[in-house]
């Protein structure tokens, strides 16, 4: 099968795209470096394409940047996939975004609706946050050695295993929304900032902070962990954590 993976070099799109090649499938790359623009379309072909897996991202706090930044990926994904023929389109969104009033949030609400009323099949897969997300946040706020970390209810998944589930996915029909994808427990944020800097022999005080408004309290009340039905990962943060490297 001809896959092609739409931000095949980020957190998770590197596990993805080796899982395909791993698997025996054909590889396609959509990002700059294989020479293509998906925000402005330019070198998008799709030509024999099967499946598109889509896990693009984009770093910004900005609603505006979230939603433009999404609706012209996906738009274009959508209109190359039409002229191709591409059998399924394949989306990994976020846990808790239809809830969660955060700005980033919009895009990938975004990205789900025209995903879902386009003409190509598709599959939507809601993770929740990666392993990953606790050396992400380390250091966004903070003032020398004091890092504020949000008070938050947190259900990490393993990128590795998201991928290898979305690689399940996309070797089947399109199958519409299908149950979300958590982690095996839930973890405080704070405790997984303490046991990165731990483990990486980093410094600092980490102080807990009660993000205000909407969006705190999703972090704060189960918004952003899975509910009844989801499947989940097997590999813990403390598994992830052994395996990076030491300070």
């Amino acid at each position: 099968m001809r896959i092609a993976v739409a931000g095949g070099t980020g957190t998770v799109g590197r596990h993805v795209a080796d899982a395909v090649t791993e698997r025996g499938h054909e590889l396609v790359l959509l990002t700059r470096s294989a020479g293509v623009d998906l925000v402005s379309g330019e070198g998008l072909d799709l030509t024999g394409v099967d499946v598109v897996v889509d896990v693009t991202s984009k770093m910004t706090q900005k609603a505006a940047e979230a939603q433009a930044f999404f609706g012209a990926v996906t738009r274009n994904l959508l209109a190359a996939e039409q002229v191709a023929g591409v059998r399924h389109h394949l989306v990994l969104s976020i846990v808790g975004i239809d809830t969660s009033p955060s700005a980033y949030y919009t895009g990938k609400l975004l990205q789900e609706k025209l995903v879902q009323a386009g003409e190509v099949p598709w599959t939507i897969l809601r993770a929740t946050q990666f392993h990953e997300f606790a050396t992400q946040i380390l250091g966004v706020i903070g003032v020398g050695p004091l890092h504020l970390i949000p008070v938050m209810r947190n259900e990490p998944v393993a990128a590795r295993e998201v991928a290898g589930h979305l690689l399940d996915l996309a070797l089947k029909p399109a199958a519409g929304r299908v149950p979300d994808l958590g982690g095996p427990q839930e973890e405080k944020m704070v405790d997984m900032v303490r046991a990165y800097l731990k483990h990486t022999g980093r410094t600092g005080f980490v102080l807990p902070v009660p993000v205000p408004g909407a969006s705190g309290k999703a972090m704060r009340n189960g918004t952003l962990v899975t509910g009844p039905g989801a499947v989940h990962g097997r590999q813990t943060y403390a598994q992830w954590l052994a395996e990076q490297p030491q300070g």
